[in-house]
């Protein structure tokens, strides 16, 4: 039987923290991390790939199942081990240090810190709706890629604001995800609801419905097809994992944690499949491959209220960027925390704030490169890099959960993965089948994310290189 080693130590308790969040907490965490823009936007670019209703369809409800198979999965592991880091606590117990490592670092020089970028833009974008001066060619400084615009002034603004609002301590922070949460569910059900009632159409419902698999031959072109496709909805889902990074904060985590994950992601992964029903109810794909910028939830509302749709649209998008960005800067200190305490970060990064129990300088730390990256406008093309990065750190989680049921058996599991060890192994198959198909048909990004991933591998021999001296 294996044990833990020198090499994989002790998973880090995080008795500094507060446990001040319940099961709606976590829920809504969990809620808010994923409702991003993505379900605004990526039907558009799914429908131009598969050209089909139905894989447009099927799309979705892979990405569905796929998604809700791992927060199952997952939910055995965060109960297991309900400390402060989550998913990086879990490949470093199942791996060892330096797989927990590539993970954290991958997390804060991109996928968390990138995506926050990406989603403050979003919002500053969508204010220019209401505000015409905030524009990504009004510039307030220089000009072109040296220059600062208003749209990432206020973007900046929203990174910085939200991470005071965060060291103020995660009930403050949690008070800010519930109330945001709350609200853009509510946009996506009365998107669905008000599509049913007032936006059927005839033409959509006859164009899309009656021959809904057409250009579908079933054949293994169709299989890689949609197995490329599946990038947007895959990622329109992803952050859901975020509520295991504040698993030292919330209360009965044994219990909360895996009920959150089943609750947070069955309910969105359900408004999603629900809004892309709407979308093919009102519009014919035709419509949904070509409509202007991707706003597919824009044409949808414009057809059920006319020309103040555009208006309506941007505030949901704003109140859904806002949210995630809160949610996902919330969580995101709380890896670097963990790491900290692994000597594998910034040791300040491991230290609470006294009055509020929070680690402020993970939080500050964090802002100042999600500023760098706003300020570089390269967090895009990052994403696009690491997207092939982030399913096989899925993979591989999902991975440790057999090889944790091997190598401790006894390892205390309040709960245990839903279907196991079908469901898991199902996960890892598809998803396996998935990362092939991007290697082989998206090679200038697969490649880009792996080279990003493994220049973390020098960088944790240089973080380890003071503790072996």
């Amino acid at each position: 039987m294996a044990s833990l080693s020198e090499s994989n130590p002790q998973p880090v308790k995080s008795t500094g923290f507060v446990k001040a969040l319940g099961l709606v907490d976590a829920t809504t965490l969990i809620m808010g991390s994923m409702i991003g823009s993505g379900i605004f936007i990526v039907s558009a670019d799914v429908a131009r790939q598969v050209k089909s209703p139905g894989l447009l369809m099927l799309c979705w409800l892979t990405g569905a199942l796929l998604t809700m198979i791992a927060a199952l999965s997952y939910g055995e592991l965060a109960a297991a081990m309900p400390h402060a880091g989550g998913q990086y606590v879990y490949l470093r117990e199942a791996f060892g240090r330096l797989w927990g490592f590539l993970y954290g670092w991958t997390l804060f020089v991109v996928i968390q810190t990138g995506t926050i970028a990406a989603v403050a833009v979003a919002f500053a974008k969508y204010s220019g709706v209401f505000m015409p001066g905030i524009s990504a060619t009004n510039y307030i400084l220089g000009s072109g890629k040296v220059g600062l615009t208003t749209q990432q002034l206020l973007a900046i603004a929203v990174v910085i604001v939200l991470t005071a609002i965060n060291t103020r301590g995660v009930k403050t922070g949690a008070r800010i995800q519930n109330v945001f949460t709350f609200a853009k569910v509510a946009a996506l059900l009365g998107l669905v609801g008000f599509g049913f009632l007032l936006g059927r159409n005839p033409e959509a419902v006859t164009s899309n419905f009656h021959d809904v698999w057409r250009g579908a031959d079933w054949s293994w072109a169709t299989v890689a097809l949609v197995g490329s496709a599946m990038v947007g909805p895959l990622f329109a889902s992803d952050a859901w994992n975020n509520v295991t990074f504040t698993a030292g904060e919330i209360r009965n985590p044994q219990r909360n944690l895996p009920l959150s994950l089943g609750i947070g992601v069955g309910v969105v992964c359900l408004l999603y499949l629900g809004c892309n029903f709407i979308y093919l109810s009102v519009l014919t794909l035709q419509q949904i491959q070509t409509v202007p910028e991707d706003l597919v939830a824009t044409a949808v509302v414009s057809v059920m209220f006319g020309g103040v749709a555009t208006k309506l649209m941007a505030a949901a998008i704003m109140v859904s960027a806002f949210g995630c960005c809160n949610g996902l800067i919330l969580a995101g200190a709380r890896v670097y925390y963990t790491m900290a305490k692994d000597r594998l970060f910034f040791a300040k990064a491991g230290t609470l704030d006294a009055k509020h129990n929070t680690p402020v300088f993970a939080l500050v730390v964090q802002c100042i490169w999600t500023v760098l990256l706003t300020l570089s406008g390269q967090y895009n093309d990052l994403l696009d890099y690491v997207i092939f990065a982030v399913l096989l750190f899925y993979i591989l989680t999902i991975a440790g959960l057999f090889r944790l049921r091997k190598t401790r058996p006894d390892m205390e599991r309040p709960y245990r993965a839903a279907g196991y060890p079908v469901l898991p192994a199902l996960y890892i198959f598809v998803a396996g089948l998935i990362e092939i198909l991007l290697l082989v048909n998206k090679p200038s990004f697969t490649v880009r994310g792996l080279i990003l991933v493994l220049l973390g591998v020098p960088v944790y021999f240089l973080w380890r290189k003071p503790e072996a001296a």
